[in-house]
């Protein structure tokens, strides 16, 4: 979503702030703005699009200044053009935000007959207004925040420019994480460490709630209260330097050629080299005796978490409920007294799955969050995190980090089994040693990269294509549909194959591709059937199978890609990697923006 800069500063900032930004492109955007204070007065530079626009804008006419705001806007209210880009502003203050106003309209209209001139079609722009308006009534930029803070409904980030006030910046946060960097005689304002590192590596996190006046040397902070307090300042170990692509076209290119690495290191981070045996930190539940486990994710995380389910119930045989974020969080479900929650995110600052977690928590739900961002949000609040190590993800569509959060909720199913005495000991051993052999066969599967281009050419020409898995391959069926959809716009649908005669199969026809995940094991002659069922009516079968499994296949599928056997526990980590990957060059052939698909964002931060 929405990115956000600010510096209070000692050298001149417009530069820093678009470099700044440009680390947040990952968020995804759709136009981009600076304000700064020139001899007090609030100067703006905005464009439609990329930020290349935007330095062009700034090249021509450039932006004086030590002390500054800039953004990356996501659109919500209003379209992506340079009137409703960010900064908005007046002739006292400026304003950038990270989130919705949902009671914009009520006081726009309430603005509106005070006298308050409008200029977007934006929600943030009611900020700006209001505190212009308080501004205009004697308050000072402090009192005039916290007055307008009170007013707000909705999420939030947002950080203040205030004209004659060369020395300050106010942020607040409500939902969105906010990062506020101590420099040396300057202060930074961001939405994460990653936009702040090569300013400064001393971070502090606002907390939900929380305001902060931010002055060249030192901030001041206050919570929901309005009460002083102290936010402890971290070393981030998010490095300065910015992520680039190397030799690859895309980040999503390069992502996904970092599977096999990803895996190895996450895994590495739970498996005891000794022992070869999975070792888990503390939990902050006891599996031996907590009655049920909910799940929970939005996107490619929801179905981690769901693959998640059918290993923990298979192995550690706890009852466990796997659900969408963004409905739990509606649903008000009964939670089992003394449960617990699974909480799956690749930037830990996802809205619905932080609602949720706030939900769990206040009906005593224990909670356990799978998370890449040591310094987010999910991080912080959830009772234990279990940190992936997928390293930052660009490409907006999540590779590397569904690959780790597979991975660790792999370990996690094995260490609660061996907990509660559900595995016995040359079992575990066999499951390990197989989580061990993903990364080597992961390696494999990326060479072969042409022959999963070539099957892109027939997926390219098709206006719908099917995907199918049974068990704990039907979320990697729907992670397959997901992929080909966010990259390539075309319509696609995951299936649990035993469904399709339930009502899918009457959308096949020989102009169909059926995309089959079909590793051998107890599951693969129900699957093969599924298949031939379909193929009787001219669907066109393309399966990723093992070896054992090919021979069968290739009776009746138009394609069989041979993956790397592997033990059936093991082989959604591995079905992932191919499905993510054709999606990959489907999108490159069809020319989409691979690394930032249309009307998508990198970390869904509001509703």
């Amino acid at each position: 979503m929405c990115g956000i800069v600010g510096i209070v500063g000692a050298n001149p900032a417009a530069l820093r702030i678009v470099d700044g930004l440009r680390r947040l492109e990952y968020r995804g955007y759709d136009s981009a703005g600076i304000a700064t204070l020139v001899d007090g007065r609030i100067e703006r530079r905005r464009a439609e699009g990329k930020l290349g626009n935007l330095a062009a804008v700034l090249e021509e006419t450039p932006l004086a200044g030590r002390t500054g705001i800039g953004h990356t806007r996501w659109a919500t209210h209003g379209a992506p053009t340079t009137r409703n880009a960010h900064p908005h502003a007046t002739a006292r203050v400026a304003v950038v935000h990270n989130g919705i106003i949902e009671n914009f309209s009520e006081l726009r209209t309430e603005l509106e007959a005070a006298g308050q001139v409008f200029e977007s079609d934006t929600d943030t722009e009611a900020v700006v207004q209001l505190l212009d308006l308080l501004l205009a009534q004697g308050h000072g930029p402090e009192e005039a925040s916290r007055l307008a803070l009170k007013r707000l409904h909705g999420a939030f980030a947002m950080a203040f420019l205030f004209a004659d006030h060369p020395e300050l910046l106010i942020a607040a946060r409500r939902g969105p994480a906010l990062a506020i960097g101590f420099g040396d005689n300057e202060m930074y304002v961001g939405n994460d460490a990653l936009a702040l590192a090569p300013l400064t590596p001393r971070i502090a996190y606002l907390e939900e709630g929380d305001r902060v006046i931010l002055r060249r040397d030192g901030a001041e902070f206050f919570d929901v209260d309005d009460l002083p307090v102290i936010r402890a300042i971290k070393a981030t170990h998010v490095s300065g330097a910015l992520t680039g692509k190397g030799n690859y076209r895309h980040f999503m290119e390069k992502e996904l050629h970092e599977h096999p690495g990803v895996i190895g290191d996450t895994l590495r981070q739970y498996v005891s080299p000794a022992s070869r045996a999975v070792a888990l930190p503390p939990l902050p539940f006891d599996p031996r005796v907590v009655p049920r486990l909910t799940l929970s994710g939005c996107g490619s995380a929801f179905l981690a978490a769901h693959v998640g389910r059918y290993w923990i119930e298979a192995l550690a045989r706890i009852p466990c409920d796997a659900d969408v974020a963004s409905e739990l969080r509606y649903r008000e479900p009964p939670f089992a007294k003394g449960g617990a929650a699974i909480l799956v995110s690749q930037s830990g600052e996802t809205a619905d799955t932080l609602a949720v977690l706030a939900m769990m928590k206040a009906q005593g739900q224990s909670v356990l969050s799978v998370v890449n961002v040591p310094e987010s949000s999910m991080a912080r609040e959830a009772d234990t995190p279990l940190l992936t190590v997928a390293g930052p993800e660009i490409g907006v569509a999540s590779t590397k980090a569904f690959s780790a959060q597979l991975s660790v909720l792999a370990c996690l199913a094995i260490g609660m089994a061996r907990a509660r005495g559900t595995l016995d000991g040359g079992t575990e051993m066999r499951l390990t040693q197989a989580l061990l052999a993903v990364p080597e066969a992961a390696a494999a599967i990326l060479e072969q990269d042409e022959e999963i281009r070539a099957l892109a050419h027939e997926i390219t020409r098709a206006r719908d294509v099917l995907f199918l898995g049974r068990g704990a391959m039907f979320p990697i069926a729907m992670e397959g549909a997901l992929k080909l959809k966010e990259l390539s716009y075309i319509h696609a649908e995951g299936y649990a194959a035993g469904e399709m005669k339930h009502g899918p199969i009457a959308l096949i026809d020989e102009a169909v591709p059926v995309i089959a995940l079909c590793p051998s094991g107890p599951l693969f002659e129900k699957t093969a059937s599924n298949l031939q069922e379909a193929a009787a009516r001219g669907g066109r079968i393309m399966a990723f199978c093992d070896a054992e499994g090919a021979a069968a296949l290739s009776r009746f599928a138009e394609r069989v890609v041979v993956l790397p056997s592997v033990d059936p526990f093991v082989a959604p980590i591995l079905h992932a990697i191919p499905v993510q990957l054709l999606a990959y060059h489907v999108a490159v052939l069809k020319g989409t923006d691979v690394d930032q698909p249309r009307n998508l964002a990198k970390s869904v931060t509001v509703e």
